[in-house]
């Protein structure tokens, strides 16, 4: 795995993104979801009460451990849970059509025209017997009356707009005869053929090294100006989410605990999950041999979540909220006084004053 380094507090990355347009339509709108799996073991909720926008032109960062509900969540959106498996309440309204409830044929008509994803492993996703440019047309012929030549076309167009060298060769190998690199550039030309509104990256660059990286998010960047798609980037990579993000959602056990933009959450966070993913983080002005920081103990299992707040386990401010609250009820997710649109689920009464006073100078 890749290993990338965070900005010191204040400074949330050196972003090269333009300004949001504050009138742009909104395209994703989430309300209360829950996602819920019955097991023998009893029902896990993988995503509880979840809720944000997405706009046209921005990009949504939701960061978090591995079994927070990042990915389950976006799931969700494509329609990609078993019904008979799973339990999934709330709103989901995409370009303004609810989906929770909506049928199978219906996420079919959605999937790659209006929202599509791309998953941390194009080599699994990509079908290993199907040439890269067939794939990539028959996404387009599902969607498009058109003839095959004329698909095939499109193929090779996208696969050149990616960065893909020699796209008419390239477009007749098979994915195995690609890079990594070229073939999350494969995917995500995959993903934009159809010129989606919606794209869901899901750890797109995990896998790749740190050079590469940076070239899959320069060009994720350029296709979002190019096509004004709305990008929802799951990530656990606080780096990329300083270079991609506008919008930063936290997620902790199935639940939001922060969300903000990119400046204020990582300049300025109120939480201390977020607080301890920024601290586990390498620092770029650390002294060479420092350890890093790691947040204590583990995720709390959804089939057994501890009772109050569920990060209360890990928490090492935990014991300066009086009464014990921290451990019998749960934190409401709030609004931050004078901040609108800034949300945070903490019973500290003034955590700035302690990330500025004791979180911060550590990470610098």
């Amino acid at each position: 795995m890749t290993q990338t380094t965070t900005p010191p507090a204040g400074e949330p990355g050196t972003q090269r993104r333009p300004p949001l347009d504050p009138n742009a339509p909104v395209v994703l709108t989430v309300e209360d979801l829950k996602v819920q799996f019955p097991t023998e073991e009893g029902l896990i909720s993988a995503v509880n009460g979840v809720s944000y926008q997405v706009k046209a032109g921005q990009t949504l960062a939701i960061v978090g451990e591995s079994g927070s509900g990042k990915s389950v969540s976006s799931m969700a959106i494509m329609g990609l849970h078993d019904p008979k498996r799973s339990r999934i309440g709330g709103s989901i309204k995409l370009d303004g059509q609810e989906l929770v409830g909506a049928s199978q044929a219906e996420f079919r008509k959605l999937r790659s025209a209006t929202a599509a994803m791309i998953f941390q492993d194009p080599q699994s996703s990509l079908h290993p017997f199907k040439k890269v440019g067939a794939q990539i047309a028959e996404a387009y012929l599902a969607h498009h009356k058109v003839s095959k030549s004329v698909a095939a076309k499109r193929a090779v167009e996208m696969l050149d707009r990616v960065g893909v060298p020699n796209p008419d060769r390239r477009a007749k190998q098979y994915p195995f005869e690609f890079s990594g690199g070229m073939r999350q550039r494969a995917m995500i030309g995959l993903g934009l053929v159809n010129d989606p509104k919606l794209l869901i990256a899901d750890e797109p660059t995990t896998a790749l090294d740190v050079t590469v990286q940076a070239q899959i998010l320069d060009l994720m960047n350029d296709l979002q100006r190019e096509f004004g798609s709305a990008i929802i980037m799951i990530t656990h990579d606080l780096a990329v989410v300083a270079e991609v993000a506008d919008h930063v959602l936290v997620m902790y056990a199935g639940r939001s605990v922060e969300h903000g933009t990119a400046q204020q959450v990582l300049a300025n966070p109120r939480m201390p999950y977020t607080w301890g993913l920024l601290s586990s983080v390498p620092s770029l002005t650390a002294d060479v041999g420092s350890d890093l920081k790691p947040i204590p103990g583990n995720p709390p299992s959804l089939l057994n979540l501890p009772g109050g707040c569920s990060f209360r386990p890990r928490c090492a401010y935990s014991d300066r909220v009086p009464d014990n609250r921290c451990a019998t009820e749960l934190p409401e997710f709030l609004e931050v006084p004078g901040e609108p649109g800034r949300l945070s689920r903490c019973h500290l009464a003034d955590p700035a004053a302690i990330f500025a006073d004791e979180v911060a100078p550590n990470l610098e």
